[in-house]
């Protein structure tokens, strides 16, 4: 069992699947490098009414996950780098634009070496590319589009499993 205490940022670990929608295998790459804050907005639908009795009525029915990777500075070799650039050069829309979004829980004991890991259907939204004489920069958003999976990630081979009973 962990320690008792506050979770270290470092431990909420955040993966984005790098290769085309097309390819045969995922290929995890985890975010964070260079940046130093990342949150997925949960941008709640709600729903507030008050009747005629004067009675308040809230209502929250899903949710739309976004966050923004900014900024992703890139490098040669590295495959979001090569991903993302093909989203710019190939100005890629619609189903091109699909990935997939893996938050592993590193805090908690893993079992056979794999951690609680929550798997969830995404897109990639590429904001501007540039930057300063800083490097090159292409910052960009992912936008969960649902399917969220309960299951484990193996850090090693970057493997995610969905739990039995789980959809996957």
């Amino acid at each position: 069992m962990p320690e008792a205490g506050k979770i270290k940022r470092k431990l909420m670990a955040h993966f984005i699947n790098s290769a085309l929608p097309s390819a045969s295998s995922p290929a995890f790459v985890r975010l964070g490098k260079d940046l130093e804050e990342y949150n997925l907005e949960l941008n709640a639908n709600v729903e507030t009414k008050i009747n005629i009795l004067g009675e308040n009525s809230v209502s929250l029915d899903s949710y739309q996950p976004q966050a923004s990777v900014d900024p992703y500075y890139a490098e040669i070799g590295d495959p979001l780098f090569e991903r993302l650039q093909n989203i710019v050069d190939n100005r890629l829309t619609l189903d091109e634009l699909k990935t997939e979004l893996i938050e592993v829980h590193l805090w908690e004991t893993p079992t056979a070496g794999k951690y609680v890991a929550y798997r969830e259907e995404a897109i990639i939204e590429v904001v501007s590319y540039g930057g300063d004489t800083s490097g090159y920069q292409i910052p960009f958003n992912v936008h969960a589009t649902g399917n969220r999976v309960k299951g484990t990630f193996d850090l090693s081979t970057k493997t995610f499993t969905a739990d039995s009973g789980s959809a996957a």
